[in-house]
């Protein structure tokens, strides 16, 4: 079961900045072997939703008001450990980003910019597609929206 801890970024530990930036750099930046600006300025906006097992930072996504990243609210950097990906932590992860979005800023409709081999993850949460694909740091990408 996924412990789930969602905080500004004032409110971060230097701990949990550690370990959320080296947890999206394992991932983005060396398992999809892309080289990009993570720290991007952005994370000073975003509500941080942190996933734990057995205190460990396994999952994590940032949420944005309307405004603020899309002209919806939005969810990005959605991230699992690669050796934890058996246990659905993604979808549990993101049903607590949708829940995150609903409490905190009382919207429904999300704005993401997913990886496209990831659109049937994405559809069974309810995202659909909308545009065409386009490259993001060189990797396939499409805007989904969840109404």
């Amino acid at each position: 079961m996924l412990k789930i801890k969602v905080k500004t970024f004032k409110e971060f530990t230097t701990q949990e900045l550690y370990d959320t930036l080296q947890l999206r750099s394992e991932v983005f930046v060396v398992e999809q072997d892309c080289v990009y600006q993570d720290i991007d300025g952005k994370d000073q906006k975003a509500l941080h939703v942190l996933g734990y097992s057995e205190e460990k930072l396994v999952a994590y996504t940032r949420i944005f008001k309307p405004g603020d990243y899309f002209e919806k609210a939005s969810i990005g950097r959605v991230v699992v450990a690669q050796n934890q990906r058996q246990h659905k932590y993604g979808f549990n992860i993101m049903k607590a980003s949708i829940e995150g979005i609903k409490e905190h800023y009382n919207e429904a409709k999300i704005k993401i910019s997913a990886q496209v081999y990831l659109k049937r993850f994405y559809n069974n949460l309810e995202f659909f597609e909308v545009g065409e694909e386009y490259l993001e740091d060189d990797i396939p990408h499409i805007a989904m929206v969840k109404s």
